[in-house]
Parts: C-alpha cells; structure tokens; sequence
C-alpha cells in the first residue's frame, strides 16, 4: 500500500515498510540534517515533501486524498519521554499530533501507523494517551495499540508503543497483539572489524569485540566521536559501580593496540556514560556480557568496557549505532558522507527501530 513518512528523520518508517512490500510516496521532515541523510539513501525523485508539518495547508493534505493509503509517524516524543520535560501537550512538540489529526481529517487514510515513548501511555496519569484516543475516534477511527521492546528484534533495549488505526467501516482486521521475537529480520549484527582510517574490513584479526547477538552499549549522541576515553582499571561488578577512575584520559582503543596475533575477542561490557559516574539508567551503570544495551537516547554518553588486562572503554561508533536501529551498512555509508559524527549519533537516538516497523507493516494488508 501506498504510505506517507511524517517526521521521517532518517527514514526508519520507510525501510521498515518498504521491506514489507508497501510504497512510501513522499516525506515530511523540518531537521535539515535529516533530510540530508534521508535524501542520500532514497530516491526521492518526483515524491510529495514538505519541511515543517505545520505549514501544510488543509488543501494540501486533501489533495492527497485517495492516493494515501498509510499515514505513517513517530511523532516527537521529547514531551512526553521521562528524558525530557514531560510537559506533554504543553510542549510545542506535544501539540504536533494534532498536526497528525489535521491531516487525517483531510486525507482519510485506511490506516494511521504511528509511534511514541513508553512514557506516552502514563503522561498525566493517562489524560494524555486518553486524549489521543478520543481524538482517533472523533475522527472516525478504532485504535490498537501495543508495547514492542527493540530488544526481541535487535540487541537495543528500547521501549516504544505503536499505535495502529483503522478507518471505520474500512473492513480492516486487527494487527496487535503480536508475538515478540517472531521477525525474521531477527539477528542483527552490531560490532566492526575496525581498520586504519576508520573503514571496516572482513580481516578477522582486527576485530574489537564478540559480535554473537549481543550490543556493547549506547552511543554518546553528542559531540564528533573523537573524544578521548577515560581509562578504567578495575569495576566492581557486584555493586556496579567505579572504582579507582583514573581522571587522565586515552585515546579511542585501536585494533593494532591489542598483542600481535591475538585473534580473539575481547570480553565486553555495556557502560552508560562513562564520562559521568553518577548517572544510572534503571539503576544500574554496567550490564553484563550478554544482555543488551541501555536505551539510545539523544542525551546521555555512553561506552564500551573491554575487559584485557582489565577495563578499558571505548565509545560505540556511529555505525554501530545505526546498527543498534536496524539500518543497513550501505545506508549509513551515504548518510556518512553528508552529515557529521555528531549529527548521526543524533539521528540513531532519535530514530524508530526498522526491525519493529517491519514487523508491523508486513501485517498490514
């Protein structure tokens, strides 16, 4: 079916969608730097955009009336996740769903495929998940919806809730519940062979970590990833906790820094904000080797603690973490070429996991 990509980004909607067979016919995105991205990757040629949803006209969204069959969109969350505020329809960007349900009112889509934080369902004690609810109906729409950790698709915890309408009457069925884990775009790899340069390579010799299913951990989102890392000597597992942090600083850990010929990989260990020992994500600053990474956030700081001869932390490269999304290598290639490390650490955070999209969109026929 044919689909619509408001607040696009850097286009986890359309891969995750395209992938299930349906056709994206144009795009919505004000970040001028995601567009870049976006536009780098997909051929845009010929499609319907737009920079800022809330200049559309109402003659413009009913113009495309009949051609959308899909209204797609992960509306900004910032007002509602417990990262930001939490003002909610208060905030500027918590009133863009109403944008949504402007142009819902004008094109009538089969479905609305839309998406936001965990914290969306608890906001003001639930008034605000109900507004949204009362508003799909009054607009002529039965809504489902669903909680989908990233986890059970890639090695990323991330919670989101998907929300699907169906116009009434439309003879849609019911996509959700949806059993975890059942993609089979399940598997994704996160971990490079790092080179000189920069550049990835197959050469075994040079890998940085295991790569069998789990994520080290968390991008930084900020700053151009040529940051010096702090240096820790020995961690507590028990507690969690640092100690003996040095306050000097090393460079980012290389693969031609490990013994000549030591082939093997290294054991690793998720860290949040290795630059900020105070800060915890649910508790905890450390995961152990096997589980998953904290959540990609657009804020926090985050490491990988490589166990050889003790700790050492790097930080997760940019291209890891749009792997940690469920984006393709040759996506990010581009995307590389036209924005800044800052700027993809940011756009991996703020993007909409393509594995999970997938998983939603191959149900909508």
């Amino acid at each position: 079916m044919r689909f619509l990509d408001c607040f696009s980004g850097i286009g986890g909607f359309r891969f995750g969608m395209e992938q299930a067979g349906h056709k994206c016919i144009g795009y919505i995105e004000v970040d001028k730097f995601a567009r870049k991205s976006y536009e780098s990757y997909f051929d845009v040629r010929g499609e319907w955009t737009r920079h800022d949803i809330r200049e559309v006209t109402d003659s413009e969204w009913a113009e495309l009336k009949g051609e959308v069959e899909i209204l797609c969109g992960g509306f900004p969350c910032q007002a509602f996740s417990i990262a930001g505020n939490r003002r909610g329809f208060q905030d500027a960007r918590g009133t863009l769903f109403f944008e949504i349900a402007r142009a819902t009112q004008q094109i009538k889509p089969r479905f609305l495929f839309l998406e936001n934080v965990r914290g969306l369902l608890f906001h003001n004690k639930g008034q605000t998940f109900a507004t949204i609810l009362s508003t799909l109906d009054e607009l002529g729409y039965d809504a489902e919806w669903q909680m989908f950790n990233s986890s059970d698709y890639v090695p990323q915890n991330r919670e989101r809730i998907f929300i699907i309408g169906h116009l009434r009457g439309s003879g849609t069925r019911e996509i959700f519940p949806i059993r975890k884990g059942c993609t089979e775009n399940n598997g994704i790899k996160i971990a490079g062979n790092l080179e000189k340069g920069g550049t990835y390579t197959s050469d075994m010799n040079r890998r940085l970590y295991d790569t069998s299913g789990i994520a080290p951990a968390l991008n930084t989102m900020q700053g151009g990833g040529q940051e010096p890392k702090i240096l820790i000597p020995q961690i507590d597992r028990t507690n969690r906790k640092l100690k003996c942090m040095i306050s000097s600083t090393a460079p980012t850990i290389r693969a031609t820094q490990y013994k000549a010929g030591d082939s093997q990989p290294k054991v690793i260990l998720p860290v949040l904000t290795p630059d900020r020992p105070e800060k915890r994500q649910n508790g905890r600053r450390f995961k152990e080797d096997g589980e998953e990474m904290f959540t990609l956030t657009g804020q926090d700081r985050h490491g990988v603690a490589i166990e050889d001869n003790g700790f050492r932390i790097r930080k997760l490269t940019p291209r890891e973490c749009w792997r940690l999304q469920g984006f393709p290598d040759w996506a990010f290639d581009k995307a590389s070429k036209v924005n800044s490390d800052c700027q993809l650490y940011k756009q991996a955070g703020n993007a909409v996991t393509v594995n999970v999209v997938y998983e939603i969109g191959r149900r909508l026929k």
